[in-house]
């Protein structure tokens, strides 16, 4: 054997220093190399902690009741999660997938005042397209039917012939002008008749509540959604909550030195739920 063919061997064994090793492909039904195709731990936290932030933007909303008209089932100074996927338009291959329903009689909704879309209100919806609504005596009457609605509260001891016997004429000046054309269009043998693409809401303190007796119906498309949890409820003013800075600086020491005491702690994780009516 030539010394050549002997240092050729050897060099064979060892590996050439001189060239690269060849990478080999990895088999199928193997792991592949760890650095290259799996993402770290931070990595995918990260991703993670994005869409969070971000997507819950657009399904979820934070809500504070700032008034006394859904009495008892709400409270002032209720901070709610809104979901505001659930009322969502969807396609056919959404609508099997994801949780969406139609706005349903009994419901607990948010939506944009339709007096002034910038603020959001909390109202029980009442009537759905189609309805036949009216008040006798304080007393719900739904397509003809008395309902029964133990979530109503009566906290004003003195009657009301408007409020309490809807629709009639309402005096002068009670009533707003969204309310009044309502009346004047969708009243039919002495029921409201909920037109296409709008709701009838009223507020569980029915004595104490702004509602569509006064301003009108809902439009479909102000509906933000409906409120699924209390995460934090604080025992504060309607002043307080209405501030037209956002938060008022008396309102912030208020939480700061009473925020113990003040707390409903019963209150916190409660679900917000409707009631079917039919």
């Amino acid at each position: 054997m030539s010394e050549t063919t002997e240092k050729s061997r050897r060099k064979a064994r060892k590996g050439d220093p001189a060239k690269p090793a060849v990478e080999e492909k990895a088999k199928p039904g193997t792991r592949p190399d760890f650095p290259e195709q799996v993402r770290s731990f931070i990595a995918e936290w990260t991703v993670t902690i994005l869409l969070l932030v971000f997507g819950t933007a657009t399904l979820l909303q934070a809500f504070v009741v700032p008034t006394s008209s859904m009495e008892d089932t709400v409270l002032i100074g209720d901070h709610m999660i809104v979901d505001k996927l659930a009322y969502s338009p969807h396609g056919a291959f959404a609508g099997h997938v994801l949780p969406y329903t139609d706005v349903k009689r009994g419901d607990i909704i948010v939506f944009k005042y339709p007096v002034n879309p910038r603020e959001n209100y909390v109202k029980r919806v009442i009537g759905v397209p189609g309805d036949r609504i009216r008040l006798n005596n304080r007393e719900l009457y739904l397509n003809g039917r008395k309902m029964n609605e133990p979530y109503v509260v009566h906290k004003v001891p003195y009657p009301n012939e408007y409020r309490d016997n809807f629709p009639l004429a309402p005096p002068d000046g009670l009533v707003m002008e969204r309310g009044i054309q309502m009346l004047q269009t969708n009243v039919r043998d002495g029921e409201l008749v909920v037109p296409p693409g709008q709701y009838y809401a009223m507020g569980d303190n029915r004595d104490n509540s702004l509602d569509s007796r006064y301003w009108g119906l809902v439009p479909r498309e102000n509906i933000v959604g409906k409120p699924v949890i209390v995460f934090w409820s604080y025992d504060a003013s309607t002043e307080a909550l209405t501030d037209p800075n956002f938060i008022s600086l008396d309102h912030l020491l208020d939480i700061a030195t009473h925020f113990f005491t003040k707390t409903r702690w019963k209150r916190t994780f409660l679900l917000v739920r409707g009631y079917p009516l039919s």
